[in-house]
């Protein structure tokens, strides 16, 4: 049986492990900035309800993470189709480091943010003068997500141009 598939026969597969690890690690890091702010925000009800809403900044932005994460693996997973075009290592390569680079980043941001989240929001309810600052180091936290959701959309625009066709 003649196979119309053009390229590495597993290249493939290593794109699609980018896909799923730029989702899964984003994800991971949103979950954690999530539920450690939220544990912090939770607290903070406690002893004063009224800046709850106020509070919930951190458990926002640790939420984006998870959309960066989404973003790189519908683009990865759009550019895989190799009966359509051949799909070479240099492409599989090219979109696992995509992958990695975003999931990582929104990884290690979700940690920071729901750290900082979790001090911050506590902090807050004792000396409501901390707000400012922790929005502050919120978002430097987030740009870091930021920052590898750009790199993985460069290095998966790098996909396809490993052979010219």
């Amino acid at each position: 049986m003649a196979s119309t598939f053009s390229g590495d026969e597993t290249a493939p597969f290593f794109g699609f492990l980018g896909a799923a690890a730029a989702l899964v690690f984003s994800c991971m890091g949103a979950a954690y900035g999530t539920a450690k702010s939220g544990v912090g925000v939770a607290s903070m009800g406690v002893m004063r309800p009224e800046l709850v809403m106020k509070s919930i900044v951190p458990v926002v932005m640790a939420g984006v993470l998870g959309i960066y994460g989404l973003i790189i693996a519908v683009i990865i997973s759009t550019g895989i189709n190799p009966k359509t075009k051949s799909y070479y290592l240099f492409d599989g390569y090219a979109h696992l480091s995509s992958g990695l680079a975003c999931g990582l980043a929104g990884l290690s941001a979700g940690m920071a943010i729901g750290i900082v989240g979790d001090a911050g929001v506590r902090a807050n309810a004792q000396q409501p003068k901390l707000f400012v600052g922790m929005i502050l180091i919120l978002i430097f936290a987030e740009a870091l997500a930021l920052y590898g959701l750009i790199v993985g959309i460069i290095l998966s625009s790098r996909a396809g141009q490993s052979r010219a066709e």
